[in-house]
């Protein structure tokens, strides 16, 4: 990447599955900026979340479902050098595209995220916040919340998101973890507190750890995916 740093497109990869309520304001978030080109990889939606991505003129994509094989679907789609991985209820901070190309000319950086923001005013969230925002800089485990990116060749060395039910983001970071240096650019992006407020901050904070933990202890993802849904539908 020594070319002229704003000559290097940016890809932003946006998977959507009935996401009609944030995708516009998601999308806003990314325009205008230098050179980017933004992708809708919809795993099956039945409400209009492909309708208002392709009346704000981004491109759109069909996938299966699944939040790794539709980023996955995305970055062979990608035109850019660059790859941004953005959730749907998740909004970019004015100035992205700098950032991310500056992050990434970083020697030894193969990798980057933004420190996280929730989107709602309970005390709970901030200690929230700052427990990720601690982990990503220290820990270098950023989560798919956060907007990861990378360069396209350093994606395509890795392989790309495994294929998994659940933990792909977990399992993404460990893989560059081995190869470089991840950064966090201090400026968060802003993600919505639907998921915390729907199960409450203590509870959903507690599953997200007991996951991990199964994780790293060799349960399969299916299993755990199976264990979480269930989870999230039950009433509090």
């Amino acid at each position: 990447m020594s070319q002229n740093i704003d000559a290097v497109r940016i890809s932003i990869i946006i998977p959507t599955l009935n996401e009609a309520e944030n995708i516009k304001e998601a999308i806003a978030t990314t325009q205008p900026n230098t050179n980017i080109e933004v992708i809708i990889v919809d795993g099956g939606s039945k409400d209009d979340t492909i309708e208002i991505a392709k009346s704000l003129g981004v491109k759109v994509i069909s996938s299966s479902p699944g939040r790794a094989a539709q980023m996955n679907t995305g970055a062979v789609a990608a035109t850019g050098k660059i790859l941004l991985f953005l959730h749907a209820d998740t909004c970019l901070p004015t100035g992205f595209d700098d950032m991310v190309r500056t992050a990434l000319q970083q020697p030894g950086t193969v990798a980057g995220a933004f420190n996280l923001r929730i989107d709602a005013s309970l005390l709970s969230l901030r200690w929230v916040e700052l427990g990720v925002n601690l982990r990503s800089h220290f820990y270098q485990m950023p989560y798919g919340d956060q907007a990861i990116f990378l360069t396209k060749a350093v994606f395509q060395q890795i392989g790309g998101f495994p294929e998994l039910p659940i933990m792909e983001d977990f399992e993404l970071m460990r893989r560059l973890k081995r190869i470089g240096r991840i950064v966090i650019i201090p400026t968060p992006v802003v993600t919505s507190a639907r998921r915390w407020l729907q199960k409450g901050v203590f509870k959903t904070t507690l599953l997200n750890q007991i996951v991990i933990i199964a994780y790293l202890l060799g349960v399969s993802p299916e299993r755990i995916r199976r264990w979480y849904r269930r989870e999230k539908l039950k009433k509090i």
